[in-house]
């Protein structure tokens, strides 16, 4: 049971990487589309710059919880514990300042946006 699940917790973590891989290569691709067509800079640049977010939070939840499915169904110890809580605060932090950044408030501010703030 113990070699599924850690192989489980590796096809996730791939999964993980590969949302992250693509959606950078989908976002640079839009990116340089639209500086093609002659759009506004910094019109374009925001876009890629919340798309390239978009896929690494994504990627990043893909990647906690095959840290999770990993330590707590595999490695039970008090250091693979500690190395988790690790790994899941830094990316939680990871994942909520690129939160920030793409919506331009923190979580709590309501549906405030950078528009309306002008």
């Amino acid at each position: 049971m113990d070699l599924i699940v850690d192989w489980l917790a590796r096809v996730i973590e791939a999964v993980g990487i590969g949302i992250i891989v693509v959606g950078a290569v989908i976002a640079t691709i839009a990116f340089l589309r639209n500086l093609v067509r002659k759009e506004v800079f910094v019109e374009t640049y925001h876009a890629y710059r919340v798309s390239l977010g978009r896929s690494i939070l994504l990627g990043l939840e893909f990647m906690v919880a095959a840290d999770i499915i990993g330590t707590v169904a595999v490695d039970q110890t008090f250091r693979s514990l500690g190395v988790l809580g690790l790994l899941v605060l830094i990316r939680t932090f990871l994942s909520f300042s690129l939160e920030v950044e793409i919506s331009g408030r923190l979580p709590w501010q309501g549906r405030r946006t950078r528009e309306k703030r002008g």
